[in-house]
């Protein structure tokens, strides 16, 4: 307990820990800001129209299909299209028709918009044979939101890695390491040591991100705190190899930013991509990252009964991976002594 607390004291001045540690957290606040943000506002259509010189029936018919502001010279028009952080379209009146201009860095969607507006225009009196049915969504917890919840968890898990990597690789440098060599310390209790400081580091960071940017109901604390236990576990055990078989700082650096680019990027990509019935879908287990990515989504889409798969994978995760663990140690390790007091 005392070199635990020791290893504590020494995070707090490893800046790089300690960033690791708040920046979900931050993260965390700056997501929960966006819960009352629309998110389908985003991809709305802007039409830009000079005043008093377009039709109310027009700018009617415009903020039927997205935001139309207007704006007192056609010169202010052109400059608010021209702006580069915008995606305008400008729209003027011409008899009972109308054109639209634009500044030429728009979406290649916002371009074919603007091309067949006219003609829209022209024919939207006519009786449209097909039946339009709107169907609201539910903003708080689907899409974007969802998915940088998602990111900011998975990557405050992530955090244990970061901590035990760093930590194991500055004992190094400083020649902590020869002293542990020789201290009356077992390679398990080392481990267990090493295990915990990654552990109690992600989970305290990930609780605390879940607690700002998360409302889930009494019934899914259970697996949330589950899945949360279980992945900051692996994230522990993967910063003990990085530490382990990194020989510099830089070297280490550059194995955890693979291994984090590893853990947000394959669960992104297939949950986005890949349908979720596929066996490449399935295999995407094989990191353990996937599982918890796949069982917070589910938990925040209140689709609880798809949890089982995620449940399966990371408990089979954290054995395999604990197991191949120690065998490199157990090959690596040589008898100091007597065998049982000093290891390597």
């Amino acid at each position: 307990m005392n070199r635990l607390r020791y290893q504590l004291k020494s995070i707090r001045r490893d800046k790089m820990c300690l960033l690791t540690f708040l920046l979900p957290v931050i993260v965390g606040f700056a997501v929960n800001l966006l819960s009352g943000a629309s998110f389908q506002s985003i991809s709305e259509t802007l039409f830009g129209v000079v005043q008093n010189e377009t039709a109310e029936d027009t700018v009617a018919w415009l903020r039927q299909s997205g935001t139309v502001t207007q704006y007192e010279t056609i010169d202010a028009l052109r400059s608010a299209v021209n702006d580069p952080s915008t995606q305008m379209i400008g729209v003027l009146q011409a008899g009972s028709t109308i054109q639209t201009f634009l500044s030429g860095d728009e979406l290649e969607v916002t371009r074919v918009i603007a091309d067949t507006l006219p003609q829209v225009y022209e024919n939207r009196k006519e009786a449209l044979p097909v039946e339009r049915t709107l169907i609201p969504a539910d903003t708080d917890r689907e899409g974007l939101k969802s998915l940088l919840i998602v990111i900011t968890l998975v990557t405050a898990m992530f955090m244990g890695c970061t901590f035990n990597a760093m930590n194991i690789i500055s004992e190094k440098e400083d020649g902590i390491a020869l002293i542990n060599q020789v201290l009356p310390m077992t390679t398990r209790s080392y481990v267990i040591q090493k295990i915990l400081l990654g552990f109690i580091g992600g989970t305290v960071s990930t609780i605390a991100a879940a607690l700002i940017c998360m409302r889930i109901e009494p019934a899914q604390v259970l697996p949330l705190l589950l899945i949360i236990l279980l992945s900051t576990y692996i994230s522990a055990l993967i910063g003990l190899f990085i530490g382990t078989f990194s020989n510099s700082l830089m070297t280490g650096i550059a194995s955890v930013k693979l291994v984090m680019i590893l853990f947000l990027a394959p669960p992104i990509f297939f949950y986005l991509i890949v349908p979720d019935h596929t066996v490449a879908f399935r295999l995407s287990y094989m990191l353990p990252s996937s599982a918890t990515f796949y069982g917070i989504m589910d938990l925040l889409n209140r689709q609880s009964a798809n949890l089982r798969p995620a449940f399966a994978a990371l408990p089979a995760h954290a054995v395999f991976w604990s197991i191949v663990y120690k065998l490199l140690q157990m090959r690596k390790r040589t008898p100091i002594n007597d065998g049982t007091d000093g290891f390597r």
